[in-house]
């Protein structure tokens, strides 16, 4: 009986014009424009220069600025009222200010200072902006310390230009943004195709009246909601393929760890959104209904998931919300695999939270569909 339930929902898929396109154009378009667009890096920052000094230090600082890839040099003002003012008229974002005594300290071998102001409107950028500023000029000042004779740097002058830390990037050597979206995008077209179809079924089903003829039928619960989520579970089998191989042919990032753990949590997330859709559709009266709570659903379940934000950053009581957060195991998960290149140990409490979630949706979509409607 299963088997032509199933039929039933592949013909009803295909009958319909703009579902079939959906599947396949959704997952393309996803991958191949997202993680050009959502890049939290910040770029174009618009710089002014106010430089006191006028000496070739100076200048020199100013040209390691107009070469960085992050700013936009809009030039030097006079003074820095003036430079501030175009702040104050949104002109520009940050302004740089080298004091007289600039090339003066740094020939007595004396700390040298800047001042930065920036922008603090946005809040973000204004914050990156001040770090990349102040890692130009560090990078300046310990340039110019490398210079100096090799007694005054034996006897300490060196020492406030020096750096006091050394990075050592692992699993993104070079902070490919995209290999950390990449991951993050597989969870969101797995929640957004495996979780707002569902949702439109069986209340489309209603407004059409075919639920009818099913609820005179023999047909149990679990048998006709398991017919609805097999097919979904086959649409995620066929979109996270699409999403794999879009990643290496576009952007040649492959997974770095077991494929078949990629496979496996995906399952497990479609199990999760196609049981919760299934479930919304349940209680929903009409279309509109169940998008618009399918919707706060899926806002709710992404923002506190730690896609955009690190959750340990969240208040207490925000945090305690990922624990039943299925797209916070999920996103952990996929990039500890697909990143890091974990292994089953390293993603096992992960996937049993995930299993325990998936389990209680699908009973909670078998128990709160009613034969009597």
């Amino acid at each position: 009986m299963i088997k032509y339930l199933i039929q039933k929902e592949f013909l009803q898929i295909r009958r319909n014009a703009f579902l079939p396109r959906l599947i396949i154009v959704f997952p393309i378009v996803i991958m191949c424009v997202m993680p050009w667009v959502m890049n939290q890096e910040v770029r174009n920052i618009r710089v002014e220069v106010v430089d006191n000094d006028r000496s070739t230090l100076s200048q020199q600082l100013v040209h390691r600025i107009e070469a960085s890839r992050y700013f936009i040099f809009n030039g030097q003002k006079p003074t820095y009222e003036a430079a501030l003012k175009a702040v104050e008229t949104s002109k520009a974002d940050i302004v740089l200010v080298i004091p007289q005594d600039y090339s003066r300290n740094l020939s007595l071998h004396r700390p040298a200072s800047v001042l930065i102001a920036a922008n603090a409107v946005n809040g973000t950028k204004g914050a990156m902006g001040s770090n990349y500023l102040s890692q130009i000029v560090g990078e300046e000042l310990s340039v110019r310390a490398e210079m100096l004779p090799s007694e005054a740097r034996l006897s300490g002058a060196a020492a406030p230009f020096s750096s006091a830390f050394h990075s050592l990037l692992l699993y993104n050597p070079h902070q490919n943004y995209k290999v950390f979206m990449i991951p993050a995008l597989f969870a969101i077209v797995m929640m957004l195709m495996c979780g707002f179809l569902p949702a439109l079924n069986i209340v489309g089903e209603k407004e059409t009246g075919t639920i009818e003829q099913i609820n005179v039928t023999p047909v149990t619960k679990g048998a006709f909601i398991l017919a609805k989520l097999i097919p979904y579970w086959l649409i995620a089998l066929f979109v996270i393929t699409a999403c794999l191989l879009l990643s290496w042919l576009v952007y040649g990032i492959t997974c770095q760890g077991p494929l078949w753990l990629v496979y496996l949590l995906a399952m497990l997330l479609a199990l999760f959104f196609s049981s919760l859709g299934l479930m919304i559709s349940n209680y929903s009266d009409t279309l509109q209904q169940a998008i618009f709570v399918m919707w706060f659903f899926v806002v709710c379940l992404l923002l506190l998931s730690g896609l955009f934000t690190p959750v340990r950053s969240m208040p207490s009581w925000a945090y305690l919300t990922t624990y039943v957060n299925p797209m916070h195991y999920f996103i952990d998960a996929i990039r500890t695999v697909f990143v890091r290149g974990g292994g089953l140990h390293d993603i096992a409490h992960q996937l049993l939270a995930l299993l325990g979630l998936s389990a209680a949706m699908g009973g909670w979509a078998v128990a709160s569909y009613k034969k009597n409607n």
